[in-house]
């Protein structure tokens, strides 16, 4: 493919994303199914054309989804307000995203080894990805829910991206050293090493938020999100939850005036703050739309409709999907204490997250002596029906814009009919009070 073409196809591809998402404002049908769909559409038309060399994907795909879900989880913390009343709100969706997380690994894991006849490692590391939510898809998807609702599913997806991929890491770092999961040191070790991660946020939260006032150069947001992504990789060096720290700076960049203490608050234009925040959180929202775009197209770029062709993926797919959606359901008709929850009971997409640990799992060598696990067929199964599930649990509910609207046209009728009313018990009130006259005389 030459330059011109790439020049064609790349501009087309964003104006088709753009399109999607606008269709899917409308509609609530996941813009990420048509983009997985258009990238599968396009590797078959190139196929046909002669085109077979798609190995670039196999480093670019795993690099776009990292760089996604930086951005996804900073464009999430940016958009929470801490406020006291809201610390309620707070606690629903950890506590949410850290039950289900659980509930979903368990009933996965024990599936996994009772029915498809996984060790017990192989199981633990293939159920964890599957029972994360998709923040990449689920914040989008929450637009039209009333504000609590919206907040919440912004809090429950952040915390189960950071929560999943925490666990990711430890078990696979007890399973590789052959050590017990559950344990007062290796507990012990985790929690110093969370508290230690969360005190280190906070210092090069403050250290980013000072670059940010003193750098006087036009070009100052892109350099920010350069160190972020450099301190995410050093985290992953590591083995350290390095997400924790672009969700604490997003946080404290968007409530620096709740959270900063008092001596560089002072230093600080709120003014000044507040239009450097809209701006560095429309660059945000702008670069997570270009690189979600992106890996969505190429990870159906690089799936073969072949992959398609037997009935297993589907039944395996289906029943993870049960599961998931059978405890998520539970949860909430227990917690809201409603056979009926709504619409919450069906936002738990699986996405960006499952797949990026998912390509992760061919690489780690003490699952190399056990059969195939889980394939990208039944993943992509679980995440597209998980997905096309949710839009169907909100298809009842109307975009918050326009429940107010009509609310306020209902309002306005109503009031027209009762001026309507007004002047006819006007002119009723000598009759009445002439009978009454009459019946008294």
């Amino acid at each position: 493919m030459g330059t011109l073409d790439i020049l064609f196809v790349l501009p087309l591809l964003i104006v088709f994303s753009y399109l999607f998402d606008a269709f899917a404002r409308k509609t609530k049908f996941p813009s990420v199914i048509l983009l997985m769909g258009t990238g599968i559409a396009l590797r078959a038309i190139t196929q046909s054309l002669g085109y077979s060399e798609f190995d670039f994907l196999e480093n670019l795909i795993p690099v776009l989804g990292t760089i996604g879900l930086i951005l996804i989880v900073l464009e999430g913390a940016l958009e929470l307000d801490l406020k006291l009343e809201k610390i309620k709100l707070i606690l629903k969706g950890f506590l949410a995203a850290l039950v289900l997380l659980l509930a979903n690994v368990a009933v996965l894991s024990w599936g996994f080894e009772v029915f498809l006849q996984y060790a017990p490692q192989q199981a633990l590391i293939y159920a964890i990805p599957l029972s994360i939510i998709s923040s990449a898809v689920a914040i989008p998807s929450a637009a039209s829910l009333i504000d609590a609702e919206k907040e919440f599913v912004v809090y429950e997806s952040t915390f189960s991206d950071i929560l999943g991929i925490m666990l990711f890491y430890y078990a696979i770092g007890q399973l590789e050293n052959q050590q017990s999961l559950l344990g007062w040191e290796p507990l012990s070790k985790l929690g110093f090493q969370i508290f230690g991660i969360i005190i280190g946020s906070i210092a090069i939260s403050f250290l980013l938020l000072w670059l940010i006032k003193k750098i006087e150069h036009q070009v100052k947001f892109f350099l920010i999100l350069a160190l972020l992504i450099l301190v995410y990789a050093l985290g992953k060096y590591f083995h350290l939850p390095a997400l924790v720290t672009i969700f604490i700076f997003g946080l404290f960049l968007s409530n620096s005036q709740q959270l900063l203490p008092a001596v560089l608050k002072s230093k600080l234009s709120e003014q000044e703050t507040a239009e450097e925040l809209h701006e560095f959180h429309l660059l945000t929202a702008e670069s997570t739309f270009i690189v979600r775009t992106f890996f969505f197209l190429f990870f159906g770029f690089s799936i073969p409709l072949s992959n398609f062709s037997q009935p297993m993926p589907y039944l395996v797919g289906l029943i993870i999907l049960g599961a998931m959606f059978g405890l998520r359901y539970l949860y909430f008709m227990l917690t809201q204490l409603k056979i009926s929850p709504g619409a919450l009971a069906y936002m738990a997409p699986r996405g960006l997250i499952s797949i990026l640990l998912f390509l992760q799992i061919k690489d780690l060598e003490f699952l190399k002596e056990f059969r195939t696990g889980l394939n990208e067929q039944e993943l992509l199964v679980v995440i597209l029906f998980s997905m096309v599930l949710m839009a169907l649990g909100t298809l009842g509910k109307k975009p918050l814009k326009e429940a107010i609207e009509e609310e306020c046209l209902e309002a306005e009728a109503e009031m027209e009919t009762a001026a309507k009313e007004v002047p006819e018990l006007i002119v009723q009130k000598p009759a009445i009070e002439e009978n009454t006259d009459d019946e008294i005389s």
